[in-house]
């Protein structure tokens, strides 16, 4: 039986992902080494998060590369106050400007410390062709 999912991000910093996290994203620190981090949500502690310094010797040798091509989604209640707060007031780079998608998502992206992408998004009904993609009933349910 499964007791627990969530990714491990290899890092080239790890305090520095672990700051990004903790300050935008509202992660606590559960463990810390220099080369590793869990970090969780106090509100929803389902959700959880880990930092590894991909050159770890507990990552077997051929896999020690940094995280690349990762794109994490952050779905919240209202994607335009999370822009405010974030780029507006933050002032993290936006990488993808906030925008409204037929596939129905408002989001957008920012980069945290070693290039991952976080997509913030607020479901939004979806438009056109995409509406017959969804499963039933799922296009018309609120973001989670």
């Amino acid at each position: 039986m499964l007791t627990s999912f969530y990714p491990v991000l290899g890092s080239h910093d790890v305090a520095a992902a672990r700051d990004f996290y903790t300050r935008h994203f509202g992660f606590e620190v559960t463990f810390e080494a220099d080369w590793y981090v869990s970090l969780r949500r106090t509100d929803a502690p389902q959700y959880e998060l880990a930092l590894l310094d991909f050159t770890h010797p507990t990552v077997p040798a051929a896999y020690r590369k940094p995280v690349q091509g990762m794109l994490l989604n952050f779905e919240v209640d209202d994607v335009d106050a999370e822009h405010q707060r974030l780029v507006g007031e933050a002032g993290l780079t936006e990488e993808l400007t906030l925008r409204s998608e037929e596939f129905g998502q408002r989001h957008f992206i920012v980069a945290a410390p070693d290039g991952v992408l976080i997509d913030v998004i607020t479901n939004i009904p979806p438009a056109g062709d995409y509406v017959e993609q969804f499963a039933p009933g799922i296009a018309e349910q609120p973001s989670s």
